[in-house]
């Protein structure tokens, strides 16, 4: 896929998203919730912690996620900025 493709179909899957009759809110929460639901999966896919353990784990994770994310869009600064 070209890079004009992968620009066209992120942009057809968010003006989709928010032509829902959603609030932001609640597609922010939403999302929010789903990250969490995908996170607690990761840090205990057999549900055997406690839960303060995996409330902990699961902070963890997104803390660590964040970074990947933030890393990522310094990578793709930078390289734009070489262009």
């Amino acid at each position: 896929m070209t890079p004009e493709q992968r620009r066209l179909r992120a942009q057809l899957a968010a003006n989709t998203r928010w032509s829902r009759p959603m609030s932001r809110e609640d597609q922010a929460d939403a999302a929010r919730a789903a990250i969490h639901r995908r996170l607690e999966r990761q840090v205990d896919p057999l549900r055997q912690l406690p839960p303060d353990e995996r409330d902990r784990r699961i902070r963890s994770a997104a803390r660590a996620l964040s970074a990947e994310l933030n890393l990522a869009r310094a990578r793709k600064q930078k390289r734009s900025h070489r262009l």
